[in-house]
């Protein structure tokens, strides 16, 4: 079986990324061979769709546990969909991660752990605040 991790660096001692679709890295264990791929994600930089692309190449790798810190509902439901199993609210070290789910100390969740957008900048439910997009009001020339 393959596990997929977030991770802020390239290697198994790396920090957990909090983000899902926007995090750094995806370091995939397998379960059976002990072999671990680093993928850089391509998806960091997106301006939108980082989850959705995040979760399908996950799918495609063959992956079948996540553990990330957050993930919203579009990457959850496609991740869901392809009986993948979702771990939210990890964190520490990847390497730790792996051994505290392999020892059963972390459970599956039953849906995202947060909004659209949240790790874009926008913050739980996409909202631009009072300031954001052309909200604010500016002091031209003065």
């Amino acid at each position: 079986m393959k596990i997929a991790v977030t991770a802020a660096a390239p290697d198994l001692g790396a920090a957990v990324d909090p983000r899902f679709g926007r995090c750094a890295y995806l370091i995939i264990v397998d379960e059976e061979t002990g072999e671990s791929t680093v993928l850089e994600n391509a998806n960091i930089g997106a301006t939108s769709g980082a989850g959705v692309a995040t979760a399908e190449a996950l799918v495609r790798e063959g992956v079948r546990v996540v553990l990330t810190g957050n993930c919203g509902p579009k990457a959850y439901q496609i991740l869901a969909a392809a009986g993948v199993k979702v771990v939210t609210g990890v964190q520490g070290r990847v390497q730790e991660a792996i051994e505290s789910y392999q020892a059963g100390r972390f459970k599956a969740d039953g849906g995202p752990s947060v909004g659209a957008h949240f790790g874009s900048g926008a913050g739980f439910g996409g909202g631009a605040g009072p300031m954001g997009r052309g909200g604010g009001r500016g002091r031209l020339g003065r």
